[in-house]
């Protein structure tokens, strides 16, 4: 099993910061990419930001330059470092990590790949 700890969420005014984190514990064998997805009310889950193994990144186009995704392999953590803040950055905030399993089959190591969802947490951007 995996758990993925959501914090940082919360009330900010526009313009403001915010720092997201998630951090995955479990008897996984390794992490791969890692994204944010948000759903804001009445749309659609979106993807916000991905950080793959080897760092490389991508953004959705409303938060380049805005936003920043990282990630601490270490501490298993990814981390969504979101500044100037605007209303329509109101949404709930899901992270995303794609983990494998190593197991045993024949006497060989067999992988298995899941992804994982965390709880969300909630950003809110004052008018």
């Amino acid at each position: 099993q995996v758990h993925l700890a959501e914090s940082g969420g919360g009330l900010v005014q526009t313009g403001g910061s915010l720092r997201l984190s998630c951090a995955a514990s479990g008897n996984f064998f390794k992490i791969n990419d890692m994204a944010w997805y948000r759903q804001a009310p009445g749309k659609q889950r979106g993807l916000v930001a991905t950080i793959r193994k080897s760092g490389a990144t991508n953004y959705a186009d409303s938060v380049k330059g805005r936003f920043v995704i990282s990630r601490d392999d270490a501490k298993n953590t990814v981390y969504l470092e979101m500044n100037n803040l605007k209303p329509e950055d109101t949404a709930v905030y899901y992270c995303n990590v794609d983990v494998i399993y190593r197991g045993v089959e024949a006497g060989i190591p067999t992988d298995r790949y899941q992804e994982v969802w965390g709880q969300g947490t909630l950003v809110t951007v004052s008018s």
